[in-house]
This record gives structure tokens, C-alpha cells and sequence, in this order.
């Protein structure tokens, strides 16, 4: 519970001031020739994902998948065993970056994204907290999920 308020809260506090701080579509470069913060607004889903759909329908549909997700997760947390704190912690994570994403959509209509990272002739898509913090739970989840089979397979007869 404490990692779901503290990155709920970082993510919609690093939002504000990036739009507080930085002009939309203004860059500020920050480590030359790899980090940027950039303020842009995503429309659509993760990568841009339907950003050029009527932006009505792709936020409804995004409102929908999010609240869809957050269900689904909510069931899962119910489901874990005490002991269970990788998959706790992941789907705390994921839980806490789509309520983040979820605010600015309902909100804006869009994601107010600003973490800016490039390499050499690589540009990755602009990212936010909830971003990071949902691709974190599911890297975990997958770790925890590939580990714990495996356990599961050694120990079975």
C-alpha cells in the first residue's frame, strides 16, 4: 500500500511540475545526447498506440481499458497470499501507474508525458512515472513467474 500512494503521488506531482516548468512540446536538455525533459501530451496508448484515432473515442476507450485493468487487479491483490510480495509489489506497481495514467485521461483527455531518452540515432517514445512504474510491476511479474516455475518444476516428482 505504502509503494502504490508513494508512486501514485510522485507521478502526479512530476506531472504537475512539468507542465508547471515546461512550455508543451518545449525541450530542456539534461544529460546532452541522452536525456531531455520534454513536455507532450499522448493521446493515445502506450508508444502513441491509436494517438491518431478521433480523440474522443480513443479516450473513452483507454478510460475503459484502464478501469478494466485496475478491476483485474484489484481481483489479483485479493487473491495473493500473504506471503506473496514480489507479485504483491508488482501489481502494486502496474496498479499504481494505470490509476496514474488514468487521472491525466480523465482529467486532460490525455497523458502528460516528459521523460525524454535518446541514443545516438534511438529515440524511445516520451514516458512519465506510471510509465516506468507499469513497466517495472510487469518485468517483475514476469521474473517472479518464470522463477517460480521453475521452482515449482524442481520440486515436482
Amino acid at each position: 500500500m505504502i509503494c502504490f500512494v508513494f508512486i501514485l503521488l510522485l507521478d502526479q506531482y512530476t506531472k504537475y511540475e512539468a507542465q508547471r516548468r515546461i512550455r508543451l512540446y518545449q525541450t530542456i536538455g539534461v544529460i546532452d545526447g541522452f536525456f531531455n525533459l520534454t513536455h507532450l501530451r499522448n493521446t493515445g496508448g502506450a508508444f502513441g498506440i491509436l494517438a491518431d484515432k478521433k480523440e474522443g473515442i480513443a479516450s473513452l476507450f483507454f478510460i475503459a481499458v484502464s478501469l478494466m485493468a485496475v478491476g483485474i487487479i484489484l481481483y489479483l491483490f485479493r487473491k495473493l497470499k500473504e506471503h506473496e510480495r514480489i507479485p504483491s509489489l508488482s501489481l502494486s506497481l502496474i496498479l499504481s501507474g494505470a490509476i496514474g495514467n488514468l487521472i491525466d485521461r480523465i482529467r486532460y483527455g490525455e497523458v502528460v508525458d516528459f521523460l525524454d531518452f535518446h541514443l545516438f540515432s534511438y529515440h524511445w517514445p516520451a514516458f512519465n512515472i506510471a510509465d516506468s512504474a507499469i513497466t517495472i510491476g510487469i518485468g517483475l511479474m514476469a521474473i517472479e513467474l518464470l522463477f517460480h516455475d521453475k521452482k515449482r518444476l524442481k520440486t515436482s516428482p
